[in-house]
């Protein structure tokens, strides 16, 4: 399964994937997934928010037991972040059959669609959708980099932008979501670990700052007479590096546009997008307030315009406690061994959705803590170790 995934979306220079939604690289995604489900005789269907549901067992029959992640990227990401959660459910469910297991409850296996938002900017999409924590309205003024709305590119991937909306009645019918992601940090490498238990998401959010100063030429402007945006924007990167230091918590201005982006003219606008994280509310408000205000400082000594927009925000996720802790018991019965439960800085589906229905999350061991970067990588052992434990989770929450 990984061979047959690796090379779909690759970007040849790069060696990074451009698995966006709805394009050629996701619609080949998608082509693999069905073809797993497939493969294995599970039913498969696609609900009304495009996300892919592989079914084994009677989905209507309410108490189901879903794991799974998704496959698209981010821009030249790597190639673990979320197909090693869909590769692994898969192969999980092998494990099982394997062993033999008698299921008690439904299982499904889910590919969330648009998990990483790189292509219309925000990031879970499809477990949005479904949760209600995105209106119809909302989804439809999504526009990407070209200026294509999410109805539209939708559409010319064959599905219906009409449909989609929550879908309370499907998640009814889940009795525990549980998703297994390549950890995007280095404590199991640290501790020694193959494989966590994730405890909770932090707070975490996307300010889009916007800095508008007066477009004029480089090269006879003299520096007193300039309104130069991109020097109060350069100040606020180093306020939001000093903020995070200062709070112990990360912040990240990650993405830029230049107007009018000519290398011998003073820009108009400069817009940068911050991505800003932190254990719990008040350090994540601490830190944004700190770089705000220094951004409006260094605006107006340099005669700049600011506005700060929150494009979007995730309050703190606490993974469901009970859930959490069946997880830990099944993966250290019969054994001394205790799990590490860890948190983290990263948004995932399960986080979208614990509001809902109970989530839990499994982090396979990353030995560089590299992730969304070609770089990104985990040891098959690891990746093994991985598999049988979502194996274990998955006999004991669904089977006899």
């Amino acid at each position: 399964m990984w061979r047959e995934l690796l090379p779909v979306g690759r970007h040849a220079d790069s060696r990074g994937y451009r698995r966006f939604a709805w394009t050629g690289a996701d619609a080949e995604c998608r082509a693999w997934f069905r073809e797993q489900a497939e493969a294995r005789g599970l039913a498969y269907e696609v609900d009304r928010n495009g996300n892919q549901w592989a079914w084994l067992g009677d989905p209507t029959a309410g108490d189901a037991v879903v794991t799974g992640s998704h496959l698209d990227s981010v821009p030249d990401g790597g190639a673990f972040d979320g197909p090693l959660g869909v590769v692994s459910s898969f192969a999980a469910l092998d494990e099982l059959r394997g062993r033999g297991a008698q299921f008690a409850k439904p299982l499904a296996v889910v590919n969330f669609g648009d998990e990483e938002g790189a292509r219309f900017g925000l990031a879970c999409v499809g477990s949005r959708l479904t949760a209600g924590e995105l209106t119809v309205e909302q989804a439809h003024r999504l526009t990407d980099g070209d200026g294509v709305s999410l109805p539209r590119a939708m559409e010319a991937a064959g599905h219906d932008p009409d449909a989609i909306g929550a879908d309370p009645e499907r998640l009814a019918r889940i009795g525990a979501f549980v998703e297994l992601h390549v950890e995007q940090g280095r404590a199991l490498d640290l501790s020694g670990d193959r494989v966590g238990i994730a405890s909770a998401i932090w707070p975490h959010g996307r300010w889009r700052f916007d800095f508008r100063g007066e477009a004029n030429h480089a090269g006879t402007t003299r520096l007193v007479d300039r309104r130069d945006p991109m020097l109060s924007y350069a100040e606020t990167v180093l306020a939001a590096r000093r903020e995070a230091e200062l709070a112990g918590a990360v912040a990240t201005f990650g993405k830029i546009a230049v107007e009018p982006n000519g290398v011998n003219a003073i820009p108009s606008l400069v817009r940068g997008w911050l991505d800003s994280r932190a254990a719990d509310q008040q350090t994540l408000d601490l830190v944004v307030t700190g770089v705000e205000k220094a951004a409006r400082e260094y605006a107006a000594a340099h005669g700049v315009d600011l506005d700060v927009v929150r494009e979007s925000f995730t309050p703190v996720v606490e993974f469901d406690h009970a859930l959490r802790d069946e997880l830990a018991r099944i993966l250290g019965k019969d054994t001394d061994i205790s799990v590490p439960v860890l948190g983290t800085g990263a948004g995932h589906d399960a986080g979208i959705l614990s509001g809902r229905i109970p989530t839990a999350m499994l982090f396979v061991r990353n030995p560089t803590g590299v992730s969304h970067s070609p770089a990104e990588h985990a040891a098959e052992d690891d990746c093994v170790a991985g598999v049988l434990a979502l194996a274990d989770v998955l006999e004991g929450l669904a089977c006899r």
